[in-house]
């Protein structure tokens, strides 16, 4: 894993900025490159999670202020989570990409339930998208990951 630092997009249609800062943070792990992406054996993965709500995109909460704000923004309806993948193969001239929706509702919050485990009344689609890596997905687009022993960086 290389974690890589990359200027994230946070407005436009929420699945192309996801895509797009995919897209970046892969180039970018590639780019701080190892004997694997010399030899063109690599595969970089890149992915960017976003939440949408109504067009607006929401990014990570700076603070726990911010994190409330953002729960109460939340409160009672349903927002979307979009996930961008992004696999580059060898020099990155082969490239497959998939995006992953999944429609969330939260209960109505009262402030003081903003603290609590179970503000989710439902979700629609994949759970994995919310919760981590749409691994369902990522298989789809590169089902070889099970058979090859070649790992995503």
């Amino acid at each position: 894993m290389r974690p890589a630092d990359v200027d994230e997009l946070d407005r436009g249609d929420p699945g192309e900025v996801a895509l797009e800062n995919a897209l970046r943070k892969a180039r970018a792990a590639r780019a701080l490159g190892t004997e694997a992406a010399e030899t063109g054996a690599e595969v970089v993965l890149g992915c960017d999670t976003l939440v949408a709500l109504d067009g607006t995109i929401y990014g990570k909460p700076g603070d726990e202020a911010e994190a409330r704000a953002t729960l109460r923004a939340l409160s009672g309806a349903t927002h979307e989570v979009f996930s961008g993948l992004v696999l580059l193969f060898g020099d990155g001239r082969e490239q497959r990409t998939a995006l992953v929706r999944t429609a969330v509702t939260f209960r109505e919050l009262e402030e003081g339930t903003l603290d609590w485990a179970a503000l989710v009344r439902a979700v629609e689609g994949d759970y994995e998208n919310v919760v981590g890596l749409p691994l369902a997905r990522l298989l789809d687009i590169y089902p070889d990951l099970l058979h090859e022993g070649r790992d995503p960086v």
